[in-house]
């Protein structure tokens, strides 16, 4: 035997000796390898809830300051039902509500949806206050009123009483209907019997052939 495999094997009698660096390796081991998977395991755990960036915190009420707006929600929808029972919606693309004291909800990019006994109606304008209490959408600009069968009247300065399927105006109101255009100081429509009342110095100009006879 060679001096060289003299000396290896002589290491490896030393290196696995009782009380050896073999032995103060596996017991390094032993007690290193299980808090590692215990790490990896609580990693595993918590990483979904770090990704959310969610944080759990309490408040003290009387710390808190007010915000300007006491609600503001984007993609807003509000849903009831009219006198008969049948539904509607209001969605918004913005809704604030800045008091809790009055139930008004100012809303951007604003939808409603009836149902008429013709079918479902689309009422659309840039803007409007919605009441929660009247159930009632007040637009200071343009309203688009939109039926199935294709009928449509556009208004301005009115209001939409959504339970009744009723439109009112105040305050020199104008707009138009398949007929024609009209203005009055006051104006009150059924949307489901398609009747238009003018009040008040009242205006309507009828384009020719827009008005069809049997």
């Amino acid at each position: 035997m060679s001096v060289e495999a003299t000396i290896v094997r002589h290491n490896r009698r030393v290196q696995a000796a009782p009380g050896g660096a073999h032995d103060r390796l596996i017991r390094f081991l032993l007690v290193a390898l299980p808090i590692c998977i215990g790490v990896l395991v609580a990693l595993m755990v918590l990483a979904p809830v770090a990704s959310q960036g969610e944080v759990s915190f309490l408040l003290d009420r009387n710390r808190v300051e007010l915000t300007e707006n006491r609600m503001m929600v984007d993609n807003a929808m509000y849903r009831g039902a009219d006198n008969s029972g049948r539904p509607f919606s209001v969605q918004a693309g913005s809704a604030t509500q800045r008091t809790k004291e009055r139930g008004l909800v100012e809303m951007n990019d604003l939808t409603a949806r009836l149902l008429m006994n013709e079918g479902p109606a689309v009422l659309t304008a840039q803007n409007g206050t919605y009441d929660l209490d009247r159930e009632a959408v007040r637009f200071p600009g343009a309203v688009n009123f939109t039926a199935s069968d294709g009928y449509r009247m556009i208004a301005r300065n009115v209001s939409v009483m959504l339970p009744e399927r009723r439109l009112v105006g105040d305050g020199r109101v104008n707009g138009r209907v398949p007929m024609g255009t009209f203005s009055a100081d006051r104006l009150e429509a059924d949307l489901q019997e398609r009747t238009v009342s003018l009040i008040g110095d009242a205006r309507l100009r009828m384009e020719p052939g827009s008005v069809t006879t049997p």
